[in-house]
């Protein structure tokens, strides 16, 4: 996923403003998707070819264990080419599945990029994983005693509407100047420090 150099120091100047009002570090990830989903089309293959023999129940072949055979190997092949098609391969995938696996990509981001190191437990982590239509807010333990995860929905909500428009580079901006602003309610500037790359980071397709 390429974002223009404009885009990238949009978002870098965004978190930078945001750090000179507000003691929190401010870290963006963007990953392109959060699992391949192999295995999905390969589960719903097998059991359409585990039912298939009922076909059969009507016709001649019914008891010839070869055309059984045969046939379960070729409604597996047939569905699994099938479900990798992306029309269909986007919509076999369950969303609680999606869900869950955009969560643990986010909580790995938040550990792979120092966050949970930062003086006073100041870290707060946006993560976006876009074929998941999925946006997070992760803070560390000094912003959450002030900030509770309930208050960041709002801001989360607008930026999944982005998200689905494919306005994401936007929607960073927007969620950026969003958090800065609850931020420096609750935890102004009062030092002049930069514990952390001040850029949107951008996980390998």
């Amino acid at each position: 996923m390429q974002y223009s150099k404009r885009l990238q120091q949009q978002i870098s100047q965004a978190i930078s403003d945001v750090e000179q009002l507000t003691d929190a570090e401010v870290v963006c990830v963007l990953a392109p998707r959060s699992d391949d989903y192999y295995y999905i089309p390969a589960l719903w293959a097998a059991l359409l070819a585990l039912v298939s023999p009922l076909l059969l129940v009507l016709t001649p072949w019914w008891g010839h264990s070869s055309a059984v055979s045969l046939l379960q190997l070729l409604v597996f092949v047939a569905s699994w080419l099938l479900f990798r098609w992306q029309p269909f391969f986007q919509r076999i995938i369950p969303q609680p599945v999606r869900y869950w696996r955009a969560a643990n990509m986010a909580r790995r981001q938040f550990l792979e990029n120092g966050l949970h190191h930062t003086r006073e437990g100041m870290g707060l982590l946006i993560f976006v994983s876009a074929q998941e239509r999925y946006v997070e807010i992760l803070t560390d333990r000094g912003i959450a005693q002030k900030i509770a995860d309930e208050q960041w929905q709002d801001i989360v909500s607008a930026f999944v509407q982005q998200v689905k428009r494919k306005q994401i580079a936007e929607g960073f901006i927007q969620c950026i100047q969003s958090c800065g602003r609850l931020l420096a309610e609750h935890y102004p500037a009062t030092q002049d420090k930069n514990e952390l790359p001040n850029k949107l980071v951008v996980l390998p397709d």
